[in-house]
């Protein structure tokens, strides 16, 4: 009789071995998916042409900002974008400023 407990348990663990390899199966297919999707929904780097050539060059996507008549004391506030266009490094010697002049 212990003979046949054993083969029983045996039966049984093989069984369950069996029950959990499609949800293995599963779980695998579903992650191969998932990364699948993440590299082809990734943002495709642009080519970069450079304007310039043999040095760095800064360019803002905006040449002037009008803020209107602005009263003193009163915070205003723009944003835009710098860019180098050249096609070497740009390193800065001393921390960048912007000027502001007045009545322009």
């Amino acid at each position: 009789m212990s003979k046949l407990k054993r083969g029983v348990s045996k039966s049984r663990q093989v069984q369950r071995k069996h029950n959990k390899l499609p949800l293995i199966m599963a779980l695998a297919g579903a992650a191969i998916l998932l990364i699948a999707a993440f590299f082809a929904f990734q943002k495709k780097p642009t080519s970069f042409t450079p304007e310039v050539t043999g040095s760095p060059s800064l360019k803002a996507d905006k040449e002037k900002v009008d803020l209107g008549d602005v009263k003193l004391g009163q915070t205003v506030e723009v944003s835009f974008e710098i860019r180098n266009v050249g096609d070497q490094p740009l390193k800065f010697s001393k921390a960048p400023f912007i000027e502001v002049k007045e009545g322009c």
